[in-house]
């Protein structure tokens, strides 16, 4: 996100590129320590992680970044509220939404800056997000957010529309390769993860433009 083009004259650009390369900073307790589910014994991911796992990195990651930067905090409690809000009729969800909503206000007014404003920088951080689900998933599912398209087409990328001024943008990540089984518990996990091979995934990121029939 530091090639959007959109960003480069941003009055926000720091703490926009902040929230984007920390929003996910709440699950580093989780990663350290990975868990199984206790029935099949396959690896509990983000989106499978039981939901007190799920709600409680929330505040972790605001509580990591609002004495540093409150308004990059405010835009990790959009996100949450943004990526799960599809559970916000959920009962046993309400809680977790009334108090990430007070949080976000709260760091909002910390920052002096309109709920509005926060929703229009808050883009960039959705998009840093998709673009990267997109490339460490692999998946070749279509991610839509407002305008915008992120897809997976072979190892690249695509956003649409454009949003780097047509630069392609390489990326990498370090990964552990692990082999598709069931694991009898979680120190059985730890302990492949501590042997498995690495592996560096890499691809490229780029914008398309848009092209509409006349």
């Amino acid at each position: 996100m530091q090639h959007c083009v959109t960003l480069s004259n941003h009055p926000r650009r720091d703490t926009v590129l902040r929230a984007v390369a920390q929003h996910d900073c709440g699950w580093a307790v989780e990663d350290a320590a990975p868990r199984v589910a206790f029935d099949t014994g396959h690896v509990l991911d983000f989106i499978h992680a039981p939901m007190a796992v799920r709600q409680g990195v929330w505040p972790r990651a605001i509580g990591m970044l609002e004495t540093t930067d409150p308004y990059a905090a405010a835009l990790v409690a959009q996100h949450a509220l943004t990526v799960y809000d599809r559970l916000r009729s959920v009962s046993e969800w309400q809680p977790f939404f009334r108090e990430i909503t007070r949080l976000r206000d709260d760091l909002v007014a910390r920052s002096a800056i309109p709920l509005d404003q926060l929703v229009d920088d808050y883009i960039f951080v959705r998009l840093g997000d998709l673009i990267s689900l997109a490339f460490c998933t692999e998946t070749m599912d279509l991610s839509q957010f407002g305008e915008w398209q992120v897809r997976r087409r072979a190892e690249d990328v695509v956003v649409e529309p454009d949003i780097f001024g047509g630069a392609v943008v390489p990326v990498a990540i370090a990964a552990r390769e692990l082999s598709q089984k069931a694991f009898p518990s979680d120190s059985a996990l730890h302990d492949a993860l501590r042997s498995a091979p690495e592996r560096t995934l890499r691809g490229t990121v780029r914008g398309e433009r848009v092209t509409r029939d006349a």
